[in-house]
């Protein structure tokens, strides 16, 4: 557990967080990365094209996708799981099973990414604090509600996530908070939440955004989930621009160059 209490998430720029899924249904590159080789070289291919975080996932989270079991999640992250952390770039496990967290985290895994906020598995926020690792605690929710308050309601979510977090002993400064666009949300609802992301920094915490190829982007564009890099960019430097330390994305190379660019203009440099 040495290498997880030494990392510390950097402020100094936001961070690219690349997706791994060795998943056979993920709704963007389900099955892609599902053999060992493959996702070892693609976890490759992001580090040289700039990622700061390699987020690997052995279950489809997306909205309607079938829940899988432990064996079953753990059977696709095993093979592999020790090898991305051996590349030496901090690695995230996104999973909402504290059992599966427990096992990245102690082969290496530094920060679990949670898509119920530690709301799912009531052993999760004890797992977390154990382990000495960062958390990113996503809101989520069953359905969309068109007519929900998604503002209020993801401010009740987290104050939810950060009091089982402070109850478990999980330090301030490794908590990491996610509005979860795309799920139980309506398509209004995400823009509403990317429109007013600045007001979450309210809460104290740093902000992940990952809009990567989602529906949201597809409505506007009308554009299938392969075509939607640039909607994603757009996405994604609207909410740096409004305070995300971190966006997940799949295209880890354009979305690094995002950020340098960002950092050049708020730093008003020469970026030659």
């Amino acid at each position: 557990m040495a290498k997880a209490a030494a990392y510390r998430l950097p402020t100094d720029r936001p961070h690219v967080m690349g997706i791994l899924n060795v998943t056979p249904d993920s709704f963007s590159d389900g099955g892609r990365h599902a053999v060992a080789e493959t996702a070892i070289a693609h976890a490759k291919a992001m580090i040289a094209q700039g990622a700061d975080i390699l987020d690997v996932g052995g279950e489809s989270t997306r909205p309607g996708s079938d829940p899988v079991s432990l064996d079953v999640e753990w059977s696709r992250l095993d093979p592999i799981l020790d090898k991305v952390i051996a590349l030496g770039t901090p690695v995230s496990i996104d999973t909402y099973k504290a059992e599966i967290a427990r096992r990245a985290c102690a082969a290496g895994a530094v920060i679990v990414n949670d898509v119920w906020g530690l709301q799912k598995d009531p052993a999760m926020a004890d797992t977390v604090a154990e382990a000495g690792v960062h958390v990113v605690m996503m809101h989520n929710r069953p359905q969309a509600d068109a007519g929900l308050d998604i503002l209020a309601d993801i401010d009740r979510f987290f104050e939810t996530s950060m009091q089982l977090a402070e109850r478990a002993g999980i330090a301030k400064d490794k908590q990491i908070l996610d509005p979860g666009f795309g799920f139980g949300k309506t398509i209004d609802q995400n823009f509403i939440v990317l429109n007013r992301f600045e007001t979450l920094k309210k809460h104290g915490l740093p902000l992940l955004a990952g809009a990567s190829r989602k529906r949201m982007i597809g409505a506007v564009l009308q554009a299938e989930t392969a075509d939607r890099l640039y909607g994603s960019m757009a996405v994604h430097m609207t909410a740096m621009l409004k305070g995300a330390s971190i966006v997940r994305a799949h295209d880890v190379g354009p979305h690094a160059d995002c950020v340098r660019m960002l950092e050049a203009t708020l730093l008003e440099r020469n970026p030659t």
